[in-house]
């Protein structure tokens, strides 16, 4: 993976040669691929996630957007502390040592930093994987305990290479049809000396959206013996 980092006026774009050629401005503008008729849809929610047809291959464009009552203050605007510790910058320097890991993430495709005075706003764009979200799945029928199993396992890689994911809930774990896990929206998400206490909380956080959508959904098929399936993939279980 090639990173090469361009600089025009108060903007950084980051980017993977190795991918795609040249990035401007332009390709971060979803109006630029609507014009070419390559915009696909738009993924509702707190930020702005659009899809877009890039030769044969779909990417993610979205747009960081604060949520809660941040959000009321300056929607998409965030401190600015050097671009090293910016959000698009982080999230895309972590997917990128994550994809050359081999663990099962969207490959970073280009990430775009624009500076005003003391704020910033920024972008990050990744291939679409195939896949629904966890939620989706068990919204529609109940899984088999050897892929609650699998999942386990591979959340279990995740953390004993010392992966914090930052937001993992059911709607964060993509599943194909045949059963393969990936894992997406790493914003925020850091590398970590592997101990107990954040991998247990971030296992706790999966399972707080687990009983969420179940209250939510009347026929959302997840239970206690689900998660102990879950579990036992996760602690080495077949």
């Amino acid at each position: 993976m090639n990173s090469i980092h361009i600089t025009k006026d108060k903007c950084h774009i980051l980017y993977d040669a190795d991918y795609i050629g040249q990035v401007d401005d332009a390709f971060f503008d979803p109006e630029h691929w609507s014009a070419q008729h390559r915009l696909l849809r738009e993924l509702p929610g707190r930020g702005t996630t659009v899809f877009v047809k890039h030769g044969d291959k779909v990417l993610a464009l979205r747009h960081y957007h604060r949520g809660g009552v941040p959000a009321k203050l300056c929607r998409d605007r965030y401190l600015w502390l050097g671009i090293e510790r910016s959000r698009p910058w982080r999230e895309w320097q972590l997917l990128k040592a994550l994809y050359q890991r081999g663990l099962p993430v969207p490959r970073p495709v280009a990430a775009r930093i624009c500076r005003d005075s003391l704020s910033y706003r920024g972008d990050v764009v990744t291939e679409v994987v195939e896949g629904e979200p966890l939620a989706d799945w068990l919204g529609k029928k109940r899984l088999p305990s050897t892929l609650l199993a699998s999942l386990g396992r591979c959340l279990r890689r995740f953390h004993d290479e010392g992966v914090f994911h930052a937001d993992l809930n059911a709607r964060n774990i993509l599943l194909d049809e045949a059963g393969k896990v990936t894992l997406i929206d790493f914003d925020r998400g850091e590398l970590r000396n592997p101990a107990e206490s954040w991998q247990r909380a971030n296992m706790e956080r999966l399972k707080r959206s687990l009983e969420k959508f179940r209250r939510q959904q009347r026929h959302f098929a997840f239970d206690d013996e689900d998660w102990k399936a879950l579990l036992r993939g996760y602690g080495g279980a077949d």
